[in-house]
């Protein structure tokens, strides 16, 4: 890998007194070893999964061998770009037919980083009354969230995907009680030395449906996407007191830029098609409630396929 030591212009500045923001248009590995090693103390982010999915400007149909190069690639440059206690927070899903893909993509990113927790990301969950208890105050069976049909007698309904938590040793402390839960019957948590407070850590699976939209091209053009809610919990479960700086080398609609603009994180977005760059910047800036700055910056160099 190449290190570069001159830091590109960004596309675009969002500046707040809390944060700054700063986007850049171009191919993650040429602009990654541009940036300070042990910089960042959060990447969030899911690349393409490979799985013929029609981005705007670059194929997800490459070879699987050549793939998965080009996903150790990446990952080594996030490594090197990561502080010592930082985490890489990578979503990846797959699809019926190919169902190895996340595996094979974390098994891409082991030479580089150690994998500490495999979280999920639950798009649609069916409760049964009964299941739920008494306490849960459930009066009918539940189906929650959005989910895209799977026209198969071979395959069941595809409702989640993985977020690999990677470190460098596997030894990140988290704050594992940002994301709590109440216990849902406290009448003896007081049993339990560490159930003091009342809540418990939230587990490694996260309930996170898609906001439900009127139209596919006009509310979310991009064919991939995950709620901001999911970056922001990744962001929280690392410790937000230990988070100054926060990445996502590939940004698409800008989800973590959203939540960082909530959160009043300093923030490095990349994404290689400027269309949909220019939908997160704006995404962000409205998240910002209008406080702030937006200084064109220069533009900078893309490139038409990912690897």
């Amino acid at each position: 890998m190449i290190v570069c030591s001159v830091t590109p212009r960004p596309y675009a500045v969002l500046t707040t007194p809390r944060a700054t923001l700063r986007f850049f248009l171009g191919d993650c590995l040429d602009l990654m070893p541009a940036f300070p090693a042990g910089s960042i103390d959060a990447i969030v982010t899911s690349p393409p999964y490979n799985l013929g999915i029609r981005y705007r400007s670059y194929a997800d149909t490459l070879p699987r061998e050549r793939y998965l190069r080009w996903t150790s690639d990446w990952v080594a440059a996030a490594a090197r770009w990561l502080a010592a206690e930082g985490s890489l927070f990578l979503n990846v899903g797959a699809k019926p037919t190919d169902p190895w893909t996340a595996i094979d993509i974390a098994l891409a990113a082991r030479p580089h980083l150690h994998l500490q927790n495999t979280l999920h990301w639950i798009k649609s969950i069916a409760i049964d009354r009964d299941a739920a208890g008494a306490a849960a105050g459930v009066d009918r069976d539940l189906a929650l969230g959005h989910y895209k049909p799977i026209n198969s007698r071979r395959f069941v309904n595809d409702c989640h995907e993985f977020v690999f938590q990677f470190s460098r040793e596997g030894h990140v402390e988290l704050d594992r009680l940002a994301l709590g839960v109440p216990y849902q019957d406290p009448s003896n948590v007081t049993r339990w030395q560490a159930a003091g407070g009342g809540t418990r850590c939230r587990g490694n699976t996260w309930f996170m449906p898609y906001e439900t939209i009127q139209s596919r091209d006009k509310d979310r053009p991009h064919p991939a996407t995950f709620p901001v809610r999911l970056p922001e919990y990744c962001l929280r479960l690392q410790g937000l007191d230990r988070v100054r700086a926060v990445a996502d080398p590939f940004l698409g609609l800008g989800s973590t830029a959203v939540a960082c603009a909530r959160l009043g994180v300093d923030f490095v977005g990349i994404e290689l098609d400027e269309g949909y760059l220019k939908e997160a910047i704006e995404r962000a800036a409205a998240a910002l409630n209008g406080t702030a700055r937006r200084k064109p910056a220069g533009r900078g160099k893309s490139r038409r396929t990912r690897a």
